[in-house]
C-alpha cells in the first residue's frame, strides 16, 4: 500500500504573543501618563483656586482695616459697638488728632514687634517679614512670621470694626472665620507714618502731563487731620499648607469738610 505523505507543521515561536504584551504594555503607560496628567493638572488647579480664595481674604481685611482707621462699621455708620477699638480699653487707638500722634508712636516703640492691637511703626531692616519664617539672617529691628501672627499683635478680621462673616456653621470666607491657630486664618497690621508737610502742602497731581497750550494740571489738596498716612498689610492663609496671600496699601484718611 502506498504510504500517507507526513504533514509536517510549522514550530509556533510566540511572536503573536510578544507583540500583544508590547502593545498591552504600551497602552498601559499611556493610561499612567494621561493619569499622572490629569493628577498635575487638578493639583495645579486646587492651588491656584486655593491661593485666589486666600487672595479674595486680603482684600477683604485691606478694607477692613479701612475701616477701623475711619472708625465706621462694615454699612458705613459710626462704630459705637463694644467691638470697636475706641470702646476696647486694651487696644491702641487710632490717632484723631496731632497731639495722639507722638505718644501712640513712642508707646509702640517700646513693643518687641513695633505692634499693639493691630497698630504699628514702621520697624528698621527689612520690611517684608511675611517671609521671615524663622530667625535665621534677621537684622537688628526686624521680626519674623510667627511674632507678628499672635493676638494682641496683630488683628484680625472684624476684631475692631464688628464686622461679621455671617453663620457661625456656614461663614462667607471660611479662610477668615478659621482662628483655630496663629498660623491659620488672617491678619492685618496698620502702620501709621507721619506724613511729610511740605508734600502735604503741594497737594497730588491729577493730570501729570497737560496737553499744549492747556493751563497747568489740577492740584487736589490734602486735607490730612492728623497729618498721618497708613500703611496696611493684609496676610491670609489658605486652606492648604504653604498656600499665603499678602497684600499693601497705603491710605490717606481725608477729613471732610463742613
Amino acid at each position: 500500500m502506498p504510504r500517507k505523505p507526513i504533514t509536517r507543521h510549522p514550530r509556533q515561536r510566540g511572536v503573536a504573543l510578544f507583540v500583544v504584551i508590547v502593545f498591552v504594555m504600551l497602552s498601559m503607560l499611556l493610561a499612567l501618563w494621561a493619569s499622572r496628567t490629569s493628577l498635575f493638572n487638578e493639583m495645579l488647579v486646587g492651588n491656584d483656586a486655593d491661593y485666589q480664595r486666600a487672595f479674595e481674604a486680603t482684600q477683604a481685611l485691606l478694607q477692613d482695616a479701612e475701616l477701623d482707621i475711619r472708625n465706621e462699621n462694615p454699612d458705613g455708620s459710626f462704630c459705637i459697638g463694644n467691638k470697636c477699638r475706641n470702646n476696647i480699653s486694651t487696644a491702641k487707638k487710632i490717632p484723631l488728632d496731632a497731639q495722639e500722634v507722638t505718644p501712640l508712636l513712642a508707646d509702640l516703640d517700646t513693643a518687641t514687634t513695633k505692634c499693639h492691637s493691630g497698630l504699628c511703626i514702621k520697624r528698621t531692616g527689612r520690611q517684608d517679614f511675611w517671609n521671615k519664617k524663622d530667625s535665621t539672617g534677621l537684622l537688628t529691628g526686624e521680626v519674623k512670621l510667627a511674632d507678628m501672627t499672635k493676638p494682641g499683635i496683630g488683628a484680625r478680621y472684624g476684631e475692631y470694626t464688628g464686622a461679621t462673616l455671617g453663620d457661625a456653621a456656614n461663614p462667607a470666607n471660611p479662610i477668615l472665620a478659621d482662628r483655630s491657630a496663629n498660623d491659620r486664618g488672617g491678619w492685618y497690621w496698620i502702620e501709621v507714618m507721619r506724613y511729610d508737610e511740605s508734600s502735604k502742602n503741594s497737594g497730588l497731581i491729577i493730570e501729570s502731563t497737560p496737553p499744549p497750550n492747556t493751563p497747568p494740571p489740577n492740584l487736589l489738596s490734602l486735607n490730612l487731620k492728623p497729618n498721618v498716612v497708613y500703611r496696611i498689610t493684609a496676610l491670609a492663609y489658605g486652606r492648604k499648607t504653604g498656600t499665603m496671600a499678602v497684600l499693601q496699601q497705603t491710605y490717606a484718611r481725608q477729613v471732610r469738610k463742613n
